[in-house]
């Protein structure tokens, strides 16, 4: 385990049962909010890769663990980053909370033993997505939307769902075509580049299907 990331870990029994070791390190840190939505993600993801003809132990795993980096402080993220050898981009520190899907790629590798490169990529990409998105990339994105951790029920849930039952690229263009959409009306108004390469990559795609 990397020396850095070893203080995140004091005090937490790490059995080898990934679920199980997820939460611990969460509820250990005061996010059982999290490990909820974590738990949620992965069966979204297995449901998702049952469907889909993928395997759903992989997509499982790469659920429990998307959102591990919840436990990095915000203020931390860009430096512990950076020390951790990740490239930051500009737009991840204007918005920091971006970069939570790269450190939880490096924590699961680190923390939690994930030697897969498809389970290591699905996490590191879960928020953005990103260009040449493999099947296990897009369910893992696609299930964070649909079990999404806010109040209520996201906006574009109907939409996704229905868009889910035609196709993994249409769910996964459903949602990048409404944040495109909104993107001008962000909170923090940052269109990360991998966000855009994913969009532009599909938009031919789905266009032409329209």
């Amino acid at each position: 385990m990397h020396a850095l990331l070893a203080p995140f870990v004091q005090g937490v029994e790490l059995a080898g049962d990934i679920r199980a070791d997820m939460t611990r390190l969460l509820t250990r840190h005061g996010y059982p909010k999290t490990v909820g939505h974590c738990v949620r993600v992965a069966a979204e993801a297995k449901r998702l890769a049952q469907k889909f003809g993928q395997d759903q132990g992989i997509a499982e795993m790469a659920g429990w663990l998307h959102d591990v980096s919840a436990v990095i402080p915000l203020e931390r993220r860009i430096t512990l980053a950076q020390q951790l050898g990740i490239e930051v981009l500009a737009e991840e520190v204007t918005a920091p909370m971006i970069l939570h899907q790269k450190l939880s790629a490096v924590m699961a590798r680190e923390i939690f033993q994930i030697t897969s490169e498809p389970i290591l990529s699905a996490i590191g990409c879960h928020t953005t997505l990103k260009a040449d998105a493999s099947a296990l990339d897009k369910i893992v994105f696609v299930a964070d939307k649909i079990a999404w951790d806010g109040e209520g029920s996201p906006p574009y849930l109907e939409a996704i769902l229905a868009a889910v039952e035609r196709s993994l690229d249409q769910a996964a263009w459903c949602y990048l075509d409404y944040l495109w959409q909104q993107r001008e009306t962000l909170r923090v108004s940052v269109v990360h580049p991998w966000f855009v390469e994913a969009y532009q990559q599909l938009a031919p795609i789905m266009t032409a299907r329209t």
